[in-house]
């Protein structure tokens, strides 16, 4: 009589997010929440900016900006929920460094530089995000935001 060798059932599907490699719940939360402070101070920076726009180019980037923003707003508020989390209700320090900045041209520069460090942070959590509907929004994000970044890239360039 021969001996069979098996293997141990697999018990991977079981494991929770953090133990597979992926971010636990508390710092997804914790990075919804950082992103969702941002869009804000994005949304109310393009808002004011429209107000303030040299020309009307500038004026309807900025307002697709905010429209943009307070989506991706809307979209984290209603991800963190899910997540059984109190979406925070500040506006991140962006807002009154972008305000500080009097040029429109220059305040839109600095906008694009916000929209990169949103860019950059969207890379590196969705990896570890495990939950297909909240990385399917964080990727729509992300997308939405390369795209502002190159519309903002090009009215920059023209102007100057």
């Amino acid at each position: 009589m021969s001996e069979e060798r098996s293997s141990p059932v697999c018990y991977a599907a079981a494991g929770d997010d953090a133990y597979m490699g992926y971010a636990a719940r508390d710092e997804i939360v914790a990075a919804l929440t950082e992103l969702l402070e941002a869009e804000r101070a994005g949304a109310r920076v393009a808002l004011a900016s429209v107000k303030d726009a040299d020309r009307d180019t500038l004026a309807a980037l900025m307002r697709a900006v905010r429209a943009d923003e307070a989506r991706w707003c809307a979209m984290l508020d209603r991800q963190l929920r899910r997540l059984d989390a109190t979406p925070s209700r500040k506006t991140g320090a962006f807002y009154g460094k972008a305000m500080a900045i009097a040029a429109p041209l220059d305040r839109l520069a600095f906008l694009n530089r916000g929209q990169s460090w949103v860019v950059r942070r969207l890379e590196a959590l969705m990896p570890r995000v495990r939950d297909d509907a909240l990385h399917a929004d964080l990727r729509a994000m992300l997308d939405s935001h390369r795209e502002n970044i190159a519309a903002a890239n090009k009215l920059v360039e023209q102007a100057r």
